[in-house]
């Protein structure tokens, strides 16, 4: 039977000789044995590597670190110490790894503990920008050192095996839709504003799709709630608002929208069904709220009071927000199908601001030039 792991996790990962000591689980898959552990944070910076990012990618086993990234991987856990969560860390062993059960027999053969040379190298399969977060973190907060994040060992087969390892774990990893992100974030105040939005307001409530980012054609709703976060974004950005003071100002604001787009009333009347609203209109797109959040921003800094908004945004009775409208093609369609990039975004509030009646920034003054000097 060989040594019992029961030490403190805090001490487990702490050299005995030349070897580095975790507590482990042993495991078997595609018959090759891995070991599942637990490492303080303290270590993960000073036992765990990276290839070398000069390396020419066909000689790494992992993609270069994406810096961008970093800080907000490191604000999301120096500002939530008692709220974060990290999945395990995937890494190779390049050195011997001795496993040590508790038992010679039953399940206490599956756990113990693993001895691996303090010369053996780590390499990250899975996990460097959360690697090199911890790493950042624990500069601005070296208490969270003592926090455990679970790891998966693996024996390094070579550099065909660890690129291989890389490709099978990332091959069918798929982000979730935005829509259910901001549905399941509880942190973010934007977040908890749109769902307020979707499921109270008399302008959406019970027609916001809350998990997806894209409606099927026959989906019943009119929204997606990644599109009325967006808007709202728009809506309020650069306010300096309470958020009891901005959630009242984008509620009041989405409902002197309303009466503008009539068909969003005949859709909750069942006047109109949703499918086809969606198939001959662009104004329940998230272009088109993207455009009207913007749109609101302004006139949320010139004034807070929804009679001043209504009868500004009363020219908007005028547009004509139908697909076949040729004004909306290369503004927010391309090609017939409606575009959610920057530029159509642009010249999208363009157009509305054209009707309103209200002057352009200067950037949406040069977006609309060079769109005009495109089309003359």
């Amino acid at each position: 039977m060989g040594p019992s792991p029961s030490s403190k996790l805090v001490d487990t990962a702490t050299s005995a000789g030349f070897d580095y000591i975790f507590p482990a689980i042993r495991g078997v898959q595609a018959g090759r044995e891995f070991y599942v552990s637990m490492c303080p944070l303290r270590f993960i910076p000073k036992i765990f590597l990276f290839d070398d990012d000069e390396l020419a990618p066909e000689v790494r086993a992992q993609r270069t670190l994406n810096k961008g990234r970093l800080p907000a991987l490191t604000r999301y856990i120096v500002e939530n110490p008692d709220d974060y969560v990290f999945s395990a860390l995937t890494a190779s062993v390049d050195g011997e790894i001795r496993f040590e059960s508790i038992s010679d027999s039953g399940m206490g053969m599956r756990a113990g503990q693993i001895r691996i040379p303090m010369a053996a190298r780590f390499l990250i399969n899975d996990g460097q920008h959360r690697r090199a977060a911890i790493e950042q973190a624990l500069k601005e907060n070296p208490d969270l050192g003592e926090e455990t994040i679970a790891v998966v060992f693996f024996h390094d087969a070579g550099l065909a095996r660890c690129q291989q390892m890389f490709a099978d774990l990332n091959r069918h990893a798929v982000r979730p839709q935005r829509s259910i992100g901001v549905l399941y974030d509880h942190r973010d105040d934007l977040a908890i504003m749109a769902r307020l939005l979707a499921m109270k307001s008399p302008v959406f409530k019970g027609h916001v799709d809350l998990e997806n980012s894209t409606l099927a054609q026959r989906s019943r709703k009119l929204f997606t709630l990644s599109a009325l976060a967006s808007a709202t974004q728009s809506l309020l950005h650069g306010l300096d608002l309470k958020k009891d003071k901005a959630q009242q100002l984008a509620e009041a604001f989405w409902e002197s929208v309303d009466p503008v787009v009539p068909e969003w009333g005949m859709v909750r009347r069942r006047e109109l069904a949703a499918p086809e609203v969606r198939k001959d209109y662009i104004h329940s797109h998230g272009i088109a709220l993207h455009a009207l959040g913007r749109i609101g921003n302004s006139l949320l800094r010139t004034s807070e009071s929804p009679k001043v908004w209504e009868s500004k945004l009363r020219p908007l009775t005028s547009v004509d927000w139908s697909r076949t409208n040729p004004d909306w093609e290369g503004r927010a369609m391309i090609g017939g199908r409606v575009s959610k990039s920057h530029q159509n975004l642009t010249l999208t509030v363009n157009y509305l601001r054209r009707h309103m009646k209200l002057e352009l920034s200067p950037e949406e003054q040069r977006v609309e030039d060079a769109y005009l000097r495109g089309v003359s």
